[in-house]
């Protein structure tokens, strides 16, 4: 956590007041957390802090940046003597197997979290960035779950109005990308996590930046933002959250999905139909959609239901294509082409409800890209 910030102290208390109450000891001083999209450097720190410390439980408290820090940083501490390259513990059960081959286990970690968003303290996931490179990499292990997660909504109130943002279109992004690309055998039971997810964010986001001590918000959408680490425990996340990972140094997470998936629907729709129907009907009843979707298919409905994603994004104030974004330039499509054709994060091609691979990244990929830097959704190809 950042033990010197105002936002901080009643949340430091609490855990302070908690342990000392049930008998634990603090093994040293707090250590500070992660800055934003977690960069590799304060892994290292705070895995070298730690070291020194020496404790047998980790209590992590703040934001999914510093709780993804924290579960990479544990899991590098305990390996790092056998797997000195951190690079090698990115990618799908990395951890796992070389804990397993070291037989070794990793301390146990209580995640404290502060900010409705990326439900870090819930996942498997570990998102970590390389600042130097500007691209995001991932670890995806169930070894880095949390044992014991607490998230008091109340305390999400001293969230700034740009991370109150951030985080609900970044739960938002969760529960929308896993419902269409889960898997038809899962699909009743990520239905009911995804669509409630979005309902309760949609519906509550603005009225938490209008009056941020709206307590009933503010619990509907860590409600929903925790519905959204629910469901990337259920599937996985595609093309926008690929995508954002090589934005890093111009987006925040959350914005750059919100800008993402809407050119992914019209990418996707000829695939999720009734899917997409269901989360069409979300939108329409608050508002950003006006026409019947009843009378689309397709394609069609796609661009119906995208409008709809993009109306609300104006209402809340974000951009709603990459040319509006400040230091945006074609290096950044570059990269993320790049990224896409990267072993570790094939995760999130597979994931897609129209799989695509190294060989087809370019074809189709690449025009949802240029959609979302114009705007024009007659870029997008179809996939045959």
């Amino acid at each position: 956590m950042s033990p010197d910030k105002e936002w901080s102290k009643p949340v430091r208390e609490a855990v302070l007041q908690s342990l000392e109450k049930n008998g634990l000891e603090l093994a040293g001083d707090i250590i500070q957390g992660a800055s934003p999209n977690a960069p590799k450097g304060d892994v290292f720190r705070i895995c070298n802090e730690m070291k020194t410390q020496n404790p047998e439980v980790v209590v992590s408290i703040g934001a999914g940046s510093s709780i993804d820090a924290t579960k990479a940083a544990v899991a590098y501490m305990i390996l790092d003597d056998k797997y000195p390259d951190l690079n090698d513990y990115f990618g799908t059960n990395q951890v796992t197997n070389m804990l397993e081959k070291s037989y070794r286990r990793l301390l146990p970690v209580v995640a404290v979290q502060v900010a409705s968003g990326s439900a870090a303290h819930l996942t498997k996931y570990s998102n970590i960035t390389d600042m130097e490179a500007q691209q995001k990499m991932l670890i995806v292990d169930d070894a880095i779950i949390p044992p014991k997660a607490v998230f008091d909504y109340r305390f999400s109130v001293s969230q700034s109005k740009n991370l109150t943002l951030d985080g609900g279109l970044d739960g938002i992004s969760h529960c929308l990308e896993v419902f269409m690309g889960i898997p038809e055998n899962k699909v009743k039971k990520a239905s009911q996590v995804c669509l409630l997810g979005i309902e309760l964010i949609i519906t509550n986001l603005k009225k938490a930046i209008e009056n941020p001590d709206d307590l009933e918000a503010r619990e509907a959408i860590g409600m929903g933002t925790d519905l959204g680490g629910y469901a990337i425990m259920i599937g996985g996340t595609n093309g926008a959250h690929l995508n954002s990972f090589s934005m890093t140094d111009i987006l925040s997470h959350g914005r750059a999905c919100a800008i993402m998936n809407p050119y992914y629907v019209v990418f996707f729709s000829t695939a999720i139909e009734s899917r997409l129907r269901k989360i069409g009907e979300i939108y329409k009843k608050a508002g950003y959609i006006k026409t019947n979707l009843n009378k689309f298919s397709g394609r069609d409905l796609g661009l119906a239901v995208s409008e709809g994603m993009i109306s609300f994004s104006r209402d809340i104030g974000f951009p709603t294509k990459l040319l509006d974004v400040p230091g945006f330039n074609e290096g950044h499509l570059n990269r993320c082409l790049a990224a896409a054709k990267n072993p570790k994060l094939e995760s999130k091609l597979k994931n897609m409800p129209v799989p695509l691979s190294v060989d087809t990244v370019d074809e189709y990929m690449a025009p949802v890209l240029y959609a979302a830097k114009t705007g024009e959704k007659s870029l997008i190809k179809d996939m045959e």
